[in-house]
């Protein structure tokens, strides 16, 4: 660590400069209020219904706006609309409030939302099992709709309000009417921030502008809930793969927000007068790594619970964070301290027990196929994970292959469906909001429908099951029997590889405040202090 300490720290403001010297397609006044920040990572995945990934999701936020919102105390509050429900609890109908306008002018109308519900549901954990509920969805008048359902159940309005990935926003019917396969060619929202198209460059830069249109609701703002209140004429997004770079940025004025802030970094800014370092996601984050149950050596069980066993999470934890403030083991699938947190198998899920993974690698009649490991190498949150778990599978008894590429390179890599022979994956990690892991719908993880499920696709009937009989459950208490079947299934079947809990810190500029605690990385409320 200090030899990587020591070269870091001989990186100079010239290289932040560099950095930051991209074009620009036109001057704003020398009034306007730029706030610059470094996100995790470049953005190049622009269609947030086609990927989970967080920053795709962050981008989202910008651009678009949901039906509903979700605020600090898990209340459903609504955001472009609002509902009532029938006696029966069958028929829930949605009004659009006014001035919602998409960025092209437009009106919203009750039609792109039914389209855009639909577009969501056709991929997301939450949305398809929702759709088997849906008998319809009717336009009443242009800012009125109706879902109508087959059975009563909570899952439409989680699922209109769900936080993370994937979020469902509300789109123009004619973007909202492509195949969620494939990806959309306008970014048309009507959040409050629009998309700078013309500045955007791949994996380097994203500006926003304020939404002159946007009317923010007049609650305060809280996670996705509330005002949506922006007070900056511009937002840009800039990448810097070397962190030191955006520390001395920051510390130099030349940035005001760096999303991500590397452990190993924290101690060079906690002592600056001019930056805050905080967490602002306090829940914090659970990490996990998921294998490839479509082909060998990972289609069989006992080779799934072997890579498990294998893994000390202490290992990757102090790899990942190393200051035990800041992480925690757990074994628990939906997160320890949620309601329906089980840390089922936590002597050999959490503490490695090489031998058991051993002898299951033997009884699995593991022949020493090639496992092929995805490693990022430009996002601090989860470059380490695939390093300490290639080391413990080769313990083990595996056959590792560790395969480098940028987040955004792994990010796109997930989806593909072919053997690793074919450049595919065995076995790549992440990770996941807390906030939204607590419940099997919002975690990403326990959708088991195999090819239609996540990445990673487990076919695992039982949970899918287990999940439709959550949403129909009438009381917290059944809902949370049930959440322990499905955990214990979870670690069983080898449908995902905990790895533990973390908080990350953000950094930024003392110059600025109103940045939101929440799950979610927001950019309205912020605004430069005293002003």
């Amino acid at each position: 660590m200090s030899t990587m300490r020591s070269l870091l720290k001989s990186c100079r403001t010239a290289l932040c400069v560099a950095a930051l010297s991209v074009p620009v397609a036109g001057a704003l006044p020398a009034s306007a209020e730029t706030l610059r920040v470094v996100m995790q990572s470049g953005l190049r995945i622009t269609d947030p219904i086609m990927t989970t990934a967080y920053l795709t999701r962050d981008h989202g936020y910008m651009i678009y706006d949901t039906l509903l919102g979700l605020d600090e105390d898990y209340n459903i509050k609504p955001q472009m609309a609002d509902w009532t429900v029938s006696d029966d609890g069958l028929v829930y109908t949605f009004t659009l409030r006014e001035g919602l306008l998409w960025h092209d002018g437009a009106p919203v109308t009750s039609a792109d939302c039914i389209a855009s519900i639909k577009r969501w549901a056709e991929v997301d954990g939450t949305g398809m099992p929702l759709m088997t509920m849906v008998e319809d969805m009717v336009a009443v008048d242009d800012s009125t709709f109706e879902i109508r359902l087959s059975q009563p159940t909570g899952l439409l309005l989680a699922g209109l309000s769900k936080l993370s990935s994937r979020a469902p926003f509300m789109m123009p019917e004619r973007l909202a009417s492509i195949p969620a396969s494939e990806p959309i060619g306008e970014f048309v929202g009507s959040g409050p921030f629009r998309f700078v198209e013309a500045e955007f460059q791949p994996g380097l830069k994203v500006v926003y502008e304020k939404n002159q249109d946007y009317v923010p609701r007049d609650e305060p703002a809280s996670w996705t809930a509330g005002g949506k209140v922006v007070n900056v004429d511009r937002v840009e997004w800039l990448t810097m793969p070397d962190q030191m770079t955006a520390v001395n940025a920051l510390s130099n004025g030349e940035v005001d927000y760096i999303q991500q802030l590397p452990f190993d970094l924290m101690p060079i800014l906690e002592g600056n007068p001019d930056v805050k370092v905080e967490v602002l996601d306090k829940l914090g984050n659970w990490t996990y790594f998921r294998m490839n149950h479509l082909y060998p050596p990972f289609d069989n069980k006992q080779i799934r619970q072997a890579a498990i066993a294998a893994v000390a999470q202490d290992d990757v934890l102090q790899a990942l964070v190393g200051n035990p403030d800041y992480y925690a083991t757990c074994a628990a699938v939906m997160g320890c301290g949620t309601p329906n947190g089980d840390e089922y198998g936590k002597e050999w899920v959490v503490d490695a027990d090489m031998d058991m993974a051993k002898q299951l690698l033997e009884e699995g009649g593991y022949d020493g196929t090639p496992i092929v490991i995805l490693q990022p190498t430009d996002l601090a949150i989860v470059a380490p994970q695939p390093i300490v778990i290639a080391d413990a599978l080769r313990k083990a008894g595996f056959n590792v292959d560790l395969k480098t590429m940028d987040w955004q390179s792994v990010i796109a890599q997930q989806g593909n469906q072919k053997p690793a022979s074919e450049g595919g994956w065995d076995i790549f990690s992440t990770a996941a909001s807390l906030a939204t892991a607590g419940e099997p719908f919002g975690n990403t993880t326990l959708s088991t429908a195999g090819r239609a499920s996540w990445a990673g696709w487990p076919d695992v009937p039982e949970i899918e099951a287990l999940r439709l009989e959550y949403a129909a459950a009438p009381t917290q208490e059944a809902q949370a029997g049930i959440a322990k079947e499905i955990q214990k299934l979870a670690i069983d079947e080898g449908v995902v590889g905990p790895l533990g809990t973390f908080q990350v810190p953000a950094a930024f500029s003392s110059e600025w405040e109103g940045f939101l605690p929440a799950p979610v990385t927001l950019f309205w409320n912020a605004q430069k202090v005293g002003e």
